[in-house]
């Protein structure tokens, strides 16, 4: 064991999302020593659009703006994007994952099991989702109610979603495995920006980290990387392993907006609470809450200021495509990646059934947002920079995050990442320390 101050440590884990914050609770669980070393704040969830814009929308940090002008957002915090995320549960891809060496199957269903995984309740589900999903299924769309992660039982009529942040812990996110950590004898130390990890002889020693200005170091055993498909990379780079950051996935996704005068949009309205795969065609598509806020940004960056406060009668489709890996990151955390042919065609496709559905459901004025990105991964692959445990050619450092996934697949990838958080926590502690 080695120190930081006067505390011994067993494993540092470098970021607290989903990925970070598995293993951080699992390993603490199973009596490890466990050091979290969060970038971001850690205050209490208030669930407001100030903390919203501090941890998600910062220029330069949090929120990133390609060479292809599409912003680029990742949440900076205790948690990291999933206190922000929709919550929306996908299956995971484990064909792809088998084909690496890596069988997830057993880790899906335990978290399955732990998690408040299930689709939304009658009473949670919206007239505003209910209209979409039957003009979707009038013209022949499988489209179905969409798996949470939310604690349904804990659920008020009164209570809105947690766009910003769930003050009332209704959605699950990976702050909570933090604060099982934590009760289970975990460290948490927020402010610390780790730079590259500390490498002796081939083998991972340690980290160099920067707080309030101040460089510091500190050392363990064992490092496990889980600071996002971008700040992962970085730090690989930065440690020597020049070739992360290359040949990316970023999910680009656009929105598809209509007027539907006789359905107002409720307080209470869940963010994809149905929705299709079109898994030959490339893409989802789901129905899209979002804040006022966000409403008004993006009815205006596309100059539809007719609309800007057309809120509570704007019907709203995200389509959201699975892009071609391509691009690098620069070893300042910049973002060089346009779309494709291939990946415009799928968005466009995707906004031409999107506009027949809102037109099903009786909407007018049809216009669709400017193009976004999220959950980019495949920076850090399973298969060239990872082995199936993903553990990186450095001895005893290894990576736990959206990087990690070796192909696009287009889908959120929670479940995914923490169901690769608890086999790695499996992994390490069956190992002598």
């Amino acid at each position: 064991m080695s120190t930081f101050g006067n505390e011994p440590f067993d494993v540092i884990v470098v970021g607290s999302g989903p990925g970070g914050a598995t293993v951080a609770r699992d390993l603490s669980r199973r009596g490890k020593k466990v050091l979290i070393l969060e970038w971001g704040p850690g205050g209490p969830i208030r669930g407001n659009l100030v903390q919203y814009v501090k941890e998600l929308m910062v220029p330069g940090k949090s929120l990133l703006i390609t060479n292809g002008m599409l912003g680029l957002v990742r949440g900076i915090t205790t948690g990291g994007s999933s206190l922000f995320y929709y919550g929306t549960c996908f299956p995971v891809p484990l064909e792809m994952f088998a084909a690496c060496g890596v069988d997830l199957a057993a880790d899906v269903e335990e978290i399955r099991r732990e998690l408040p995984i299930a689709r939304l309740k009658d009473e949670m589900f919206t007239p505003m989702a209910g209209r979409l999903m039957d003009s979707a299924r009038h013209l022949g769309f499988d489209w179905q109610r969409l798996e949470k992660f939310m604690y349904q039982e804990r659920w008020k009529p009164e209570f809105r979603f947690g766009y910003y942040g769930d003050p009332n812990d209704v959605k699950w996110s990976a702050r909570m495995h933090v604060d099982d950590a934590v009760a289970h004898g975990a460290v948490l130390t927020n402010g610390a920006k780790v730079t590259r990890v500390i490498v002796e002889n081939g083998t991972a020693t340690g980290v160099e980290c920067t707080m309030k200005g101040e460089k510091h170091t500190v050392s363990a055993p064992i490092v496990v990387v889980s600071a996002g498909g971008i700040g992962s990379p970085m730090i690989m780079r930065n440690s020597g392993i020049k070739e992360a950051g290359y040949d990316f996935f970023f999910d680009p996704l656009i929105t598809v907006c209509g007027t539907i005068k006789d359905v107002a949009l409720r307080n209470n309205e869940i963010p994809m609470s149905a929705g299709v795969l079109m898994k030959d065609e490339g893409y989802i598509m789901t129905d899209m809450a979002i804040p006022p806020s966000n409403h008004m940004v993006f009815t205006a960056q596309v100059l539809r200021l007719d609309k800007l406060f057309a809120f509570r009668h704007t019907a709203r489709i995200m389509v959201k495509a699975k892009d071609v890996q391509s691009g690098r990151l620069t070893d300042r955390g910049g973002v060089r990646k346009k779309l494709t042919g291939t990946d415009l065609d799928k968005l466009f496709h995707g906004y031409a059934n999107a506009r027949r559905i809102l037109r099903e459901a009786g909407a007018t004025d049809i216009y669709k947002t400017w193009y976004l990105a999220a959950h980019p991964g495949g920076t850090v692959k399973i298969g060239q920079l990872l082995d199936a445990n993903l553990q990186s050619q450095y001895r005893n450092l290894y990576v736990c995050d959206c990087s990690v996934v070796p192909e696009a697949w287009g889908l959120p990838p929670v479940l995914t990442v923490a169901a690769l958080g608890k086999r790695l926590a499996r992994h390490l502690a069956g190992r002598q320390f």
